[in-house]
């Protein structure tokens, strides 16, 4: 049992890991396209602790970073959204149940999942960055280096590039530590910096005792689902097969070994299929698990489902007792903060490409890379797929 669910200071920071991922993106979808603060963060503390039991190691949870983002930066309606949620339970359904995502597997070589796996970390890196020089897209949007923030700057630094490099430095420092693990110092130490540089808490409505309603929004209309899988759905589709799944199992297995045997690409699409389902019912975002959410856990000490129970009861703690405020207490964080998880959790995945052996797949995987920083993960992959069969024929050669 003990293998399964550690409860204890590792597993803790460990499950704070994904953070970095996870809020930016959620709160921006909250603000910008009206989802439910309620159903999205309690849907979220429910698949970590189904998802932690059922597969008995660290599951992450993620937003689907291409509907995501589209959805920011357009800001399309929610029920828009919530349609691409219930057709992507669908789609992710029938390719698990059916079978198909094992004929995909077949056909995937092991430089693609790497190519995956470098690009998605890079993603990260690179992401990371932009939260701790202040100028992600939400930081530019709101005008600020630290938009929940009193304080924007510290003599003539961005007072982000001042949090970030002070916990950068302080994580380096105890990566490694089991008696202060570093998600937990920087984590605890971001909010108390939060409160002392004033960040800007306003509790409507106090706290109390708050559940989610079953379609708080209503249904999506036939417009919004006509909309939702030609702009949202297909796009998202490759990079959830080939990050969410292929991806993610593998490394899956690479970091638990025969403890995670569970978690197969049929289980990890029906896991995500039965999640979005959820999710559209109380009214959240499309939720996937990730390769990179798994690096961010682990290389911060999650070892165990135990760190799924302890973020999975965390969020719907909060989100009981504060309802739709949850989002001001997130807002204690700095943005800087999430900026230094997100580099350390990239820097952890992009050193899956070490066990590559051969000139053609490491071509193939930074080729992903490179695609993907021009366009997207998306393209990258199916890029990469195609390609990797191509350098099969032995009169081609790089």
């Amino acid at each position: 049992m003990s293998e399964r669910f550690n409860l204890n200071r590792m597993e803790l920071a460990g499950s704070l890991g994904d953070l970095g991922t996870l809020l930016p993106i959620a709160i921006a979808m909250v603000l910008s396209n009206g989802l439910s603060p309620l159903g999205m963060f309690f849907s979220i503390g429910v698949f970590y602790i189904v998802s932690g039991i059922y597969f008995g190691v660290t599951v992450p949870v993620q937003p689907m970073k291409v509907i995501g983002a589209y959805a920011i930066a357009t800001a399309i309606s929610a029920e828009q959204i919530l349609a691409s949620c219930l057709l992507m339970a669908i789609v992710l359904l029938v390719i698990g149940s059916s079978g198909a995502i094992d004929v995909i597997a077949r056909m995937t070589p092991k430089a693609v999942v790497r190519g995956v796996q470098l690009s998605s970390g890079a993603l990260l890196i690179a992401g990371g960055i932009r939260f701790i020089a202040g100028t992600s897209r939400y930081q530019i949007m709101q005008g600020a280096v630290e938009p929940h923030l009193a304080v924007q700057a510290l003599g003539p630094l961005p007072v982000s590039l001042v949090i970030g490099g002070v916990c950068g430095l302080i994580t380096l420092l105890l990566l490694n530590s089991r008696k202060f693990p570093a998600a937990l110092i920087v984590v605890g130490g971001g909010l108390i910096t939060g409160l002392i540089l004033g960040a800007r808490i306003k509790l409507d409505g106090g706290i109390g005792f708050f559940l989610p309603g079953l379609l708080p929004l209503g249904l999506p209309s036939g417009a919004d689902f006509s909309f939702a899988i030609l702009a949202l759905v297909l796009p998202q589709l490759p990079m959830t097969l080939g990050n969410a799944v292929l991806a993610y199992t593998d490394l899956s297995g690479q970091y638990f070994g025969q403890r995670s045997a569970r978690v197969t690409n049929r289980k990890a699409c029906i896991s995500m299929a039965l999640a979005n389902l959820f999710s559209f019912l109380l009214g959240g975002m499309p939720l996937c698990h990730g390769a990179g959410g798994l690096a961010a856990h682990y290389r911060f000490g999650a070892r165990t489902a135990g760190s799924n129970l302890m973020i999975g009861l965390i969020f719907i703690v909060l989100t009981v007792t504060f309802g739709n405020n949850i989002i001001q207490l997130i807002n204690l964080l700095p943005m800087s903060i999430l900026g230094v998880l997100l580099v350390f959790a990239g820097s952890q995945l992009t050193l899956t490409i070490m066990d590559l052996k051969r000139r053609g797949d490491f071509f193939v995987a930074t080729l992903i890379l490179g695609i993907t920083l021009a366009s997207n993960l998306a393209a990258g992959f199916i890029t990469g797929m195609i390609v990797a069969q191509l350098l099969r024929w032995k009169k081609l050669s790089v």
